[in-house]
């Protein structure tokens, strides 16, 4: 049987940054994946927007690592020649009614120590996009745009660089500890065409949705230590022709996202989106990405609050994707979850659940608080 130091499960930009770290640290590290590539699932359906960190409640970890993971992410993919569009964003208020609401989001900007965020008047929001219509707006300088395949490309050179080695369509079939709590490490049973058995003494699930899955395949882990898991689609929709607007361009959040913004690729093209459907299923195999065109007439309202030139029949249909959530609708927003031994007992083991945006802002923050949590154990 194979023996190694770290097992990672799941080659999305978390998985693939914690694995860099792990290999980094000096560990002989292997990263799973079920897929054909790296990225292909929730990691290439979002809006590769870097987040701030304004939204998060003071003291999340969401908060302390995005607003890291935004520092550190410009700085790698500066140092590492990948591409980013520093377009910058507003967040509007559309009326006087939503002031106190843009006074409340700064207010916790601040309070998370977000840099380079200020308030700007109508005004001032319009002098820098004509085509906006708002009351005030929040003026956010660090959000910007990630080439996300050339980022997850980027760091899975960086790990196999570093020893690691990356397997595809190697699904866990299941884990099994050796000793008492797993003081020995874990034996997993690996899938896929060669299958194999691998020894290994860190094993660190990245599954992205499928976590919550990926630890039912977990031998000795308590049914109440996983949580449930919630699937809530994001439709996008983009837009025809040019893009009026330079910034990204948000309104105030609703129930489960961020309300349907506004986002630039990194060649200036828009695109709307995501907003939430919830998911009446259980798995992640029933899932559909397909958009249903219907869902356009809701864009429309909501985007002509803050752009009112918007044109009838310029939307069209783009992609989807879905959010790792572990918080059922209606429920205040769940924060990341790293589940270690102190929380299951499982020496060796941790779980991360719930890791979605800003998951690609902070990966490479995520990678590093783990570490941290691995050496204190």
């Amino acid at each position: 049987m194979e023996q190694v130091d770290c097992v990672v499960i799941g080659a999305g930009v978390v998985g693939l940054a914690v694995a860099r770290e792990m290999a980094l640290q000096g560990r002989e590290t292997i990263l799973l994946e079920r897929e054909d590539a790296f990225g292909t699932i929730s990691s290439a359906r979002n809006s590769e927007v870097i987040h701030a960190g304004i939204y998060y409640p003071k003291d999340s970890l969401k908060a302390k690592l995005c607003v890291e993971g935004n520092r550190l992410l410009y700085e790698y993919c500066r140092s590492h020649q990948v591409a980013t569009q520093p377009y910058g964003k507003l967040i509007v208020a559309a009326d006087e009614t939503q002031l106190d609401d843009l006074q409340a989001i700064l207010y916790k900007a601040q309070n998370n120590q977000v840099p380079a965020i200020k308030m700007i008047s109508g005004a001032q929001a319009k002098s820098l996009e004509p085509q906006l219509q708002c009351a005030a707006a929040l003026l956010s300088a660090t959000t910007g745009i990630v080439d996300s395949h050339g980022y997850m490309l980027s760091l899975l050179g960086g790990f196999e660089d570093a020893g690691g080695m990356i397997a595809y369509q190697s699904p866990l079939l299941r884990a099994k500890p050796l000793g008492v709590n797993a003081q020995d490490g874990f034996e997993l049973e690996i899938g896929g065409a060669d299958g194999m058995n691998i020894h290994t003494q860190l094993l660190i699930n990245c599954a992205g949705m499928s976590a919550p899955a990926m630890a039912q395949k977990i031998e000795g882990l308590e049914q109440e230590k996983i949580p449930k898991a919630y699937f809530a689609k994001g439709n996008y929709f983009s837009l025809s022709g040019k893009s009026p607007f330079s910034h990204l361009i948000y309104p105030i959040p609703e129930s489960g996202g961020l309300g349907v913004h506004l986002t630039l690729d990194m060649a200036g093209q828009a695109k709307f989106g995501p907003d939430v459907e919830w998911l009446d299923i259980d798995h992640e195999a029933q899932i559909d990405y397909r958009v249903d065109p219907k869902r356009g007439e809701g864009f429309y309202e909501a985007v002509r609050r803050y752009w009112p030139g918007l044109r009838d029949g310029t939307l069209q249909p783009d992609y989807s994707g879905v959010r790792a959530k572990i918080v059922a609708p209606n429920m205040p927003a769940g924060d990341f979850v790293f589940n270690g031994p102190e929380q299951h007992q499982l020496q060796g083991l941790f779980n991360l659940y719930g890791f979605e945006s800003p998951g690609l802002t902070s990966s490479i923050a995520i990678a590093q608080y783990l570490e941290r949590l691995i050496k204190a154990r």
